[in-house]
C-alpha cells in the first residue's frame, strides 16, 4: 500500500475546543536543522486573512503532548484573541540550553558533502522563527502581520528573536520576561551552580530592585543587543515578583535605546497570570487577568491594526 503524499502545509490533526465554535488545527514546521516542531492555528472565521499572534510560555520540551494539553487548558487567551479578530496559536519548541544564547553566537550555516553543516544546533527561539516562517504560508494568515506574546522564559525568547532576526514581527508582548541571559547579568552569588550538572540554579534568585539589577548587568552588551530591535514591545511586570527588577530594567533599556515600548505591571499572585488556566475544564479569569489581556490586545491593535 502506497501512502498518500504528505504536505507540511496541511494540518496533521484538527480538533474541537470545548465551548468554542473555532477548532484547533495542528501543524508541523520544519526547524532549521530538519527536525519538526508542532504548533496550532486557530482563526476567527472560515473566510478571510487575519493577523496572527504566536503564544509561548516558559521553557521548551514536552512536544506534542504539551501542546495538546495547553490548547485546551489555556484556551481563554486564544478565545479573547479570536474575538478581537486575530488568528492565534500555541507552539512548542526545544528545551532551553543554559547560556546557549551567550556562548553559541549567531547561527552559521555552511555546506558539507552536499548537505548543510552548522556551527551549533538551533536554539529554542529559532524554533519559534521556524514556526513563524511556516505560519506565513497559511492561506488565512496575513503573513506580513505577525505578533508574539511570550511569558517568562518565552518573554526572553521574544527579545532574543527580535535581536537576532529583526523584521519578522509586527508587535510583541513580553510578560514577566526572564531576561537574565539576554541582559548579560552577573549572577555568581545569587545563582549557585549545581555541582552534579554544572548548570546554574536560578529558581530562587531575588532580583526585585531595577538599580541593583542594573549594577550587575553587562550594559554595553545589553545595549548592543537592544540596538537592532525593530519591533514594538509591551513589557508586562508583576508587582512583588522576585524578578521584577529584570522586567523593569528590560523596559528601561528599550526606552533608553529609543525603541517603541510600553510598560505596565499588575499585582497578581500567579506567575504567568496573562494565560489563565482552566480548572475542571472551566476558566475563571479574575479581573486583573482580564485587564492584563485587555492591555495586551490593545497594544497589539495599535501596532497590528492601525486605524482600526
Amino acid at each position: 500500500m502506497i501512502a498518500a503524499p504528505w504536505s507540511d502545509l496541511e494540518p496533521v490533526l484538527v480538533e474541537e475546543v470545548s465551548g468554542s465554535a473555532r477548532p484547533a488545527a495542528y501543524y508541523l514546521a520544519e526547524s532549521r536543522d530538519g527536525l519538526y516542531v508542532p504548533y496550532v492555528v486557530r482563526t476567527p472565521g472560515d473566510e478571510g486573512r487575519f493577523p496572527f499572534v504566536f503564544l509561548a510560555h516558559g521553557n521548551g520540551g514536552g512536544g506534542l503532548g504539551w501542546l495538546l494539553t495547553w490548547v485546551h487548558d489555556r484556551a481563554h487567551i486564544t478565545e479573547r484573541l479570536l474575538a478581537a479578530g486575530y488568528a492565534c496559536g500555541w507552539g512548542r519548541y526545544r528545551t532551553e540550553v543554559d547560556l546557549g544564547f551567550d556562548r553559541g553566537g549567531p547561527l552559521m550555516v555552511d555546506g558539507r558533502q552536499g548537505r548543510e553543516v552548522m556551527n551549533r544546533s538551533p536554539l529554542e527561539f529559532e524554533d519559534e522563527l521556524a514556526i513563524l516562517q511556516h505560519v506565513r504560508q497559511h492561506p488565512q494568515v496575513d503573513g506580513g502581520n505577525l505578533g508574539h506574546i511570550g511569558v517568562s522564559h518565552a518573554g526572553e525568547m521574544l527579545f532574543k528573536l527580535a535581536y537576532r532576526y529583526p523584521g519578522v514581527l509586527r508587535a510583541g508582548v513580553a510578560c514577566e520576561p526572564a531576561n537574565h541571559e539576554f541582559l548579560g547579568l552577573r549572577l555568581g552569588d545569587v545563582a549557585p551552580v549545581n555541582p552534579q550538572t554544572g548548570l546554574r540554579d536560578i529558581e530562587d534568585m531575588q532580583l526585585q530592585d531595577p538599580q541593583w539589577v542594573k549594577a550587575r548587568t553587562d550594559l554595553p552588551l545589553a545595549r548592543e543587543r537592544i540596538a537592532p530591535i525593530d519591533v514594538p514591545i509591551l513589557v508586562m511586570g508583576r508587582d512583588g515578583d522576585h524578578l521584577q527588577g529584570i522586567f523593569r530594567l528590560s523596559y528601561e533599556l528599550l526606552r533608553e535605546g529609543g525603541k517603541d515600548c510600553e510598560w505596565v505591571s499588575f499585582d497578581h499572585p500567579v506567575h504567568g497570570f496573562l494565560f489563565p488556566a482552566a480548572d475542571g475544564g472551566v476558566t475563571r479569569a479574575d479581573q486583573i487577568q482580564e485587564r492584563a489581556i485587555d492591555e495586551a490586545i490593545a497594544f497589539l491593535d495599535r501596532h497590528m491594526k492601525p486605524g482600526s
